[in-house]
């Protein structure tokens, strides 16, 4: 498949999400083992690490400062601000002054004197978007960062950004599970010339087939307050998976990468960052780029997911009103 683009930079179809590293999706791996694994990444090919202010409370910058420094020149540097820990609390702030102490700390963590993109980790309803651009604009102006982006934002909110500089890439969940951004922002980005980039493509694990409930998962995974994953909903969704395995036979492909193709047959635009913490699970998701869909295999994972099939939010009611993303 053919190679994608942000901000006018040539990357392969598929990234590495690299927050479950540090934290989120039960206990990380050692320092080692994820040093190990980012290096393996970069024999392997991938050119686009995604991280943020809030992974691990900044040590998954740090992880991937102190692994990839000498590598600097050979992969897409994406990070995020605007949601960070604070006193180790979950804090989200986009007031201007808070989004330039963050750079100047990810730069230090990451060991790098330019971000290839910023995001806006979530947009803060308290702080007009055009204010916290603004400022990631200057940013810009100085070289600290070469391109900015939003993370979970409305069509609506997106536009509005676009007006004071350009956005290069809008991150939000986006997967056969959860299929929100097709209400809007999907064809908005591909409108602006901004890339799509799909976090949880594999819906937290869900599509890999490895995950079928909250009781799989050890305590302090961010899945078990997850609606979905509980025991109601997760009954309900796991007969999707049954369709899925029946198509990934026919292919002779895996789950997960008869998953992440059909994103990537969404649009030219859209660029998946699946995580993972297994050299195996690596290299078959990088795999994913080679598999072609038929129409009429696309349209078999359409019906079959279609959103009304879907049971419960993909986030707890709390959560949920913190993003600006359309729901159905």
């Amino acid at each position: 498949m053919s190679p994608r683009s942000i901000a006018h930079q040539k990357l392969k179809p598929i990234g590495l999400g690299c927050m479950n590293l540090s934290h989120a999706y039960g206990t990380p791996p050692s320092e080692k083992e994820a040093i190990q694994l980012l290096h393996q990444g970069i024999d392997l090919g991938v050119d686009h690490f995604d991280t943020a202010a809030l992974y691990g409370f900044g040590n998954n910058e740090k992880l991937l400062g102190k692994a990839l420094k000498s590598h600097r020149h050979k992969f897409f540097l994406a990070s995020k601000c605007g949601m960070t820990g604070v006193d180790g609390k979950r804090v989200i702030d986009g007031r201007p002054v808070t989004l330039r102490a963050t750079i100047e700390q990810s730069l230090s963590n990451l060991q790098t004197d330019v971000i290839d993109l910023y995001y806006l980790h979530r947009w803060d309803k308290n702080v007009p978007i055009e204010d916290s651009i603004g400022e990631l604009a200057l940013l810009v102006a100085e070289g600290k960062i070469k391109s900015i982006g939003l993370s979970e934002v409305s069509a609506a909110t997106l536009r509005k950004a676009h007006q004071v500089h350009a956005i290069a890439a809008v991150q939000t969940e986006y997967s056969l599970w959860t299929r929100n951004a097709e209400i809007s922002v999907l064809d908005t980005c591909q409108e602006l010339g901004a890339a799509f980039v799909a976090f949880s493509p594999l819906a937290r694990g869900f599509l890999s087939g490895q995950v079928t409930g909250k009781n799989a998962l050890v305590e302090g995974d961010i899945r078990r307050g997850m609606p979905r994953f509980q025991a109601e909903h997760m009954q309900r969704n796991l007969p999707l998976i049954t369709e899925l395995k029946s198509l990934s036979k026919e292919l002779q492909c895996t789950l997960a990468q008869l998953s992440l193709a059909w994103l990537l047959h969404q649009g030219k635009h859209v660029i998946p960052i699946p995580g993972t913490t297994q050299l195996s699970h690596l290299t078959e998701n990088m795999a994913a780029s080679e598999i072609s869909l038929t129409d009429k295999q696309l349209a078999l994972l359409d019906k079959v997911f279609d959103y009304k099939k879907i049971s419960g939010p993909r986030y707890p009611a709390a959560t949920q009103v913190e993003i600006d993303t359309e729901e159905f």
